[in-house]
């Protein structure tokens, strides 16, 4: 058979977009990779600096409340159908791929009409709105959680866990050290807010350096826009914006990962085998998913749980002190998980809707 062609879709945050370059990069050459995502979202400039074929498409958001804004959007999600419907006829591909986020719900839709099979992943404990609408026009479904699988119609659900990318186990500790300029032997505590930060964590830290640095060397990934260089020569400190090329190896030197609750980051984590505080997003800004995951990784014995909403230096360095403490048993936990096989599984999904 010649060359096959798939179309991936997911955006809105990096963890909508990831997964999909993890399975992307294993792949073999027989597949012709496209992606379809919107005009601005941080999935065009990821997918781009991975040389992937790019369209971008008109999206609105989903919301479950009353606004105004819901007409608008309602216009530019139909106007993204047809945008996607264009596209797909164009490129012909044997197969979608979805991640989630709002610009996916064109795409899957847009396939369904074309008789496109569709495939979904679900990152979360439970699927937000785009993958709930996106799951009815779905073939086969595939969740990071087992407890997520219950969502989803049984016959077409597979748990597979999450997809993570190579790079992240190629990372060399000694690299990592050197390219933070650490040298000590305490522990290296990494702190990851996301892709735009995490204001009430950042400033946190930064209060308690005195009390932290004696005890870890720290590496603050804050955010865009979030750097503060009254804290630029502080030793055993390291601040950034993000990091990419670097961070396998930054990752490789950590001992301990304070994250917040995406799913994405954490299984990359639990397959780093890197112990993790984690500080979900407050349901105040988010639909309660990050705690859902926080408190099943908790559960398993991979992570320990703050509320933001009990955030504080003290609080805070009793939990990270109490998480060094159980370091080693919950390494021991992680490396008895059997979460990391999602590509494998996933790819083989792919390989074989091709014989059916």
């Amino acid at each position: 058979m010649g060359i096959k062609k798939i179309v991936f879709t997911g955006g809105g945050s990096a963890g909508h977009v990831t997964p999909n370059i993890a399975i992307i990069e294993s792949l073999s050459n027989e597949w012709d990779v496209h992606y379809i995502g919107s005009f601005a979202g941080i999935e065009k400039e990821i997918i781009e600096k991975n040389n992937i074929t790019y369209y971008g498409i008109s999206s609105g958001k989903l919301r479950r409340y009353m606004s105004k804004e819901n007409m608008l959007d309602l216009g530019r999600v139909i106007k993204g159908i047809w945008q996607a419907r264009r596209m797909l006829k164009q490129i012909n591909p044997q197969l979608v791929f979805s991640k989630g986020g709002f610009v996916t719900v064109p795409v899957v839709l847009a396939a369904k009409s074309l008789r496109i099979p569709v495939f979904l992943h679900e990152s979360d404990l439970t699927p937000g709105l785009a993958n709930r609408i996106a799951m009815k026009f779905s073939d086969k479904i595939f969740t990071s959680f087992e407890e997520a699988a219950c969502h989803f119609p049984e016959k077409k659900t597979v748990v597979a866990g999450s997809p993570i990318r190579k790079a992240l186990f190629q990372g060399n500790a000694t690299r990592g050290k050197m390219y933070l300029r650490f040298h000590k032997q305490r522990p290296i505590l990494t702190i990851m807010g996301g892709s735009l930060g995490a204001k009430k964590i950042n400033e946190t830290i930064r209060d308690m350096l005195p009390k932290l640095t004696p005890h870890f060397q720290v590496v603050h990934i804050c955010g865009k826009s979030q750097l503060d260089n009254n804290y630029a020569n502080i030793e055993g400190y390291r601040q950034f914006e993000y990091v990419t090329e670097e961070l396998p190896d930054i990752l490789a030197a950590t001992h301990l990962v304070l994250t917040r609750g995406g799913s994405n980051a954490i299984f990359e984590f639990l397959s780093l085998h890197i112990p993790m505080l984690i500080i979900p997003l407050p349901k105040s800004q988010s639909r309660g998913d990050q705690i859902l995951n926080a408190i099943s990784f908790c559960e398993k014995g991979y992570a320990l749980m703050l509320e933001e909403e009990k955030l504080t230096s003290d609080i805070l360095f009793r939990q990270l002190i109490e998480l060094q403490d159980q370091r080693e048993k919950i390494v021991d936990n992680m490396e008895k998980s059997q979460e990391s096989k999602a590509v494998s599984i996933i790819i083989d999904a792919i390989h074989t809707s091709q014989k059916a």
